[in-house]
């Protein structure tokens, strides 16, 4: 550890020295300036905000592929100020965070789940995926945390938890079960399973920077909040231990894990597709970055943003993570060009800005250390570091496998109706109307599975509750099923695109299909 950050260490019993890093056994203090803490919670967001803007321009653009070393990764002074300006929608994971620490802000420390689910339900920003999902769920009364189980959510896996969870890390330091607990709340509005140990997990990594300097030290000890059962746990460990066998070679870690980990089975896009937003896989590509990084900013940035899929997200967790532990005011130069110019610009549909947000997660880390047994004096902080604890073990998708992708590309009229064999499938489309300038609809849909009405439900026209999948069952009886899709309310203007449906079963599919003339 830094002398400054450990002079004041009150140990407990059993202390084990490796290095630079102090792992103690039983319970420790650590003592930091409010300077200190500060510095390090500016870090944070700041190296996310980089990270995030540097990312930006690869975004799902690199699939199943890594950014070869030849293709340019811009950055440039005024770059961060533009980009806010010009292209604010990037900043999704920023002001994602932002409305969780604002519902802390306005409602206080003991806010309940309601609070966030509404907020970010009813924000005015477009959102995918599994929050997009999991805000049509609230909106039509499917409450957290049933909004983010993977039954009534087919994204449940996907990145999104783990892209806004970096404030559960921020505002817990030194304390990665207490930053465990807000995830288990909040992040279960949107994800479940590996979706949400995403979120646990990028969370305790970044209440371990407060208390280490040693990446190896913050990815391995962060993983001890994921039960080892889970998928996500085994992926992760896999990279550390690729990463010890080729520790000069990121591109040999990075083809182990898309051999072994890269299939999607939940989120409809990726399924049957080189597209990949699945947690553990883009979290892997978080922990490459952080790991063959070995502390240089520069290098971390790189490769987490090279690995490609989510390549903004990937760097922005990387470099905000890596950013507490360097503190702001060691981010190096080259990465803070033009970031003073841009910290008083509210993020967009927020009401907060950077230096807002520095403000606002140094008051909540301070109350987080007061409520867990910490102490604030004037002018420092003693933190009871927390030895971290595996959440409880819950697996998305248990059993569904998906078998086959059907192109379908055609307008409902009426009804429309289809077989599936298997288990369960998802039927994937979109409401649409002529004009822009119309109102919008919310059209009603009955589906029918072997003759019977299973479920009615509604397909808003308005982008910002839309529901992307049209409807979606994962547990039928294993065999031959005839679906059937109805309008009930034909409007003229109105429609629903059918884009193709997934047909899901009990085991793998073979992969090769045998036709017998």
């Amino acid at each position: 550890m830094k002398r400054s950050l450990w002079s004041s260490l009150l140990l407990g019993i059993g202390l084990i020295c490796s290095g630079n890093v102090v792992v103690a056994q039983q319970q420790t203090k650590v003592k930091l300036t409010k300077a200190e803490l500060q510095d390090k919670i500016k870090g944070g967001w700041a190296g996310q905000t980089i990270g995030v803007t540097f990312g930006g321009p690869t975004e799902f653009r690199y699939r199943g592929t890594f950014i070869q070393d030849y293709e340019n990764l811009a950055w440039y002074d005024g770059y961060i100020k533009s980009t806010m300006v010009h292209n604010p929608h990037l900043y999704d994971d920023i002001y994602m965070d932002l409305t969780f620490v604002e519902v802390y802000d306005r409602v206080g420390m003991d806010a309940p789940v309601d609070s966030f689910a509404n907020a970010f339900a009813n924000a005015s920003y477009s959102l995918w995926h599994a929050n997009q999902a999991a805000r049509y769920n609230i909106l039509t009364g499917i409450k957290a945390p049933e909004s983010g189980h993977w039954k009534n959510n087919p994204h449940a896996d996907d990145i999104d938890y783990q892209i806004e969870a970096d404030f559960a890390g921020l505002m817990s330091p030194g304390m990665p079960n207490t930053a465990s607990d807000i995830s288990d709340k909040i992040g279960h509005i949107m994800n479940y399973g590996d979706g949400w140990y995403g979120g646990v997990y990028i969370g305790a990594m970044y209440t371990l920077a407060f208390v280490s300097d040693d990446i190896n030290y913050i990815v391995t000890e962060a993983l001890k909040t994921i039960p080892a059962e889970s998928e996500f746990y085994q992926c992760i460990a896999d990279v550390i231990k690729w990463h010890k066998e080729h520790p000069d070679n990121w591109k040999r870690n990075w083809f182990e894990i898309q051999q072994k980990w890269a299939e999607e089975v939940g989120c409809p896009e990726g399924v049957h597709m080189p597209y990949n937003i699945d947690a553990k896989v883009n979290a892997a590509y978080v922990v490459l970055g952080l790991l063959y990084g070995a502390g240089d900013f520069t290098q971390t940035l790189e490769i987490s943003t090279r690995a490609g899929q989510d390549s903004d997200c990937n760097p922005a967790s990387a470099a905000g993570i890596l950013g507490t532990m360097y503190g702001y005011s060691k981010i190096p130069k080259y990465w803070k060009m033009g970031l003073a110019e841009a910290e008083d610009i509210d993020f967009k549909y927020t009401k907060t800005s950077l230096n807002r947000v520095y403000a606002m997660s140094f008051n909540h880390a301070l109350e987080m250390i007061k409520r867990n047994g910490g102490k604030v004096t004037k002018n420092n902080v003693e933190i009871k570091v927390q030895q971290p604890v595996a959440v409880r073990f819950e697996k998305a998708f248990d059993g569904v496998y998906p078998v086959r992708k059907v192109g379908v590309n055609k307008q409902l009229k009426g009804s429309y109706e289809f077989e599936i064999e298997g288990t369960g499938f998802v039927l994937v489309g979109a409401a649409k109307k002529n004009e822009k300038s119309m109102p919008d609809f919310d059209i009603p849909l009955d589906i029918y599975i072997d003759g019977k009405k299973h479920a009615s439900f509604i397909h808003p026209t308005n982008y910002l509750t839309r529901k992307d999948e049209i409807f979606w069952v994962y547990d039928l009886p294993k065999g031959k099923h005839k679906v059937r899709l109805e309008q009930k309310e034909d409007k003229a203007g109105y429609w629903v695109d059918i884009a193709n449906y997934i047909i899901y079963s009990d085991e793998p599919n073979k992969g090769i299909e045998q036709h017998v003339h």
